[in-house]
């Protein structure tokens, strides 16, 4: 297939929007491609202003710009686009309980809240909220920044989704989803195989990639979901991808996070801990794709209200986790070849989002998630290089070797 941009995109001059959301979707193409069957597979690359498939991998493009920005014209969805976003979202459909508008309406406060902090931080951006309701029920809230002094993309989205899901999609798979120390459920109970579960999620989620390579990138996600037949679990994660190491600043960061979780539960930081270090990681890479955090799943071992007590702790405290290590970093100086390497680190991201995030599988095989807030959290820009190499002692050295062999920062 060929693509004509009608432009060179290997330029600074990169205007076709529509054409840039297809070359990155491409790239996503061609990563699943790589993993399927990787001496098969053909780079893309660019050929007179054009992207050209079936070309020697050597001479692949090295950077994208990822445009969020869809066309207009698409297949017919549930999602109906409104001005002003109503005072509830979970209050339609048959399957949500209190428990819903409970953590719905902590999720709107610390969207409200972290909104807030990162706008005071940036200085000069802005969120801008597109709020959306679904036919079956639901609806959605998505704020998104651009352009900032500090961060050249943050995303930050709340969404409520009733449906109805095969039994099979909620089946626990083996590796990171089968861990039982805090939970003991079917997630299929009372259904048949292949029979489709009615359920409601409630969930926030948010992605901040800022412009310094000394400022790392930051990702949370705290969610409730239940089902029809009365089941019900909490599940969460936070994590942080710096491209250069400071350990002072995981000391802060994954500090915060145990100082939230010791207040609930002692045994929940090492744990959780552990978890997003397997989580976190790429394995076609052999690599996480940054310094972890906490991931969790199936959390119902105790009192719906005290994991929601749990959940308001560590959402809370996102800031204070985050944006210390910002503040610290925000006017370091940085050279071209940092740049690149934060932009191939970058690459990295999309490549774990595209390929393992459950979250974002979930979302697009199901149907059941808004397309554009899903994929809020690629990055504006991500660069490839073939075969790059680094070299021993330098500064790329020392934090690959803390994505290879996770490490206690606390």
């Amino acid at each position: 297939h060929v693509l004509d941009c009608g432009t060179d995109l290997g330029s600074q001059a990169r205007s076709n929007r529509f054409c840039e959301m297809r070359v990155a979707f491409t790239v996503a193409v061609a990563i699943t491609a790589l993993l399927a069957q990787s001496d098969a597979f053909l780079a893309p690359t660019f050929c007179g202003g054009r992207l050209c498939a079936r070309q020697n991998r050597a001479t692949a493009p090295l950077s994208l710009r990822m445009v969020a920005a869809a066309p207009k014209s698409g297949p017919k969805t549930d999602i109906i686009p409104v001005d002003v976003a109503p005072p509830s979202f979970s209050v339609s459909g048959t399957t949500s309980t209190p428990m819903v508008g409970k953590m719905e309406e902590l999720l709107r406060e610390a969207q409200d809240y972290i909104c807030k902090s990162v706008e005071e931080m940036d200085g000069k951006g802005k969120f801008k909220e597109d709020a959306y309701l679904r036919e079956k029920g639901g609806g959605g809230r998505t704020r998104v920044m651009s352009g900032g002094n500090v961060w050249d993309k943050a995303g930050i989205g709340l969404a409520v989704v009733h449906g109805n899901i095969p039994s099979e999609n909620l089946e626990k798979k083996a590796g990171v989803g089968d861990r039982s120390k805090f939970n003991s459920i079917d997630r299929t109970q009372g259904f048949k195989p292949g029979e489709k579960i009615p359920f409601v999620a409630v969930g926030l989620s948010s992605v901040m990639h800022p412009e310094n390579p000394h400022c790392p990138t930051m990702h949370f996600n705290y969610r409730y979901f239940e089902t029809a037949s009365g089941l019900w679990w909490f599940g969460g994660g936070q994590d942080i991808t710096p491209a250069y190491l400071d350990e002072d600043d995981m000391k802060h960061f994954h500090g915060t996070l145990k100082k939230a979780c010791d207040k609930h539960d002692k045994d929940f930081f090492p744990y959780f801990k552990s978890w997003a270090d397997d989580y976190y990681r790429i394995p076609h890479r052999n690599e996480t794709r940054g310094l972890g955090g906490i991931f969790y799943d199936d959390l119902n071992d105790r009192p719906a209200e005290e994991i929601l007590a749990l959940q308001k702790e560590l959402v809370m405290s996102v800031p204070d986790a985050y944006l210390p290590i910002i503040k610290k970093h925000k006017n370091d100086e940085f050279d071209q070849k940092q740049k690149d390497w934060q932009l191939m680190r970058r690459g990295r991201y999309v490549e774990f989002n595209l390929v393992y995030d459950r979250g974002t599988i979930f979302g697009l095989k199901t149907g059941l998630g808004r397309t554009e807030s899903i994929l809020m959290t690629l990055p504006l820009h991500a660069r490839w290089e073939y075969d790059h190499q680094i070299l021993d002692g330098s500064p790329e050295h020392e934090i690959m070797d803390a994505f290879r062999f996770a490490r206690d920062w606390v």
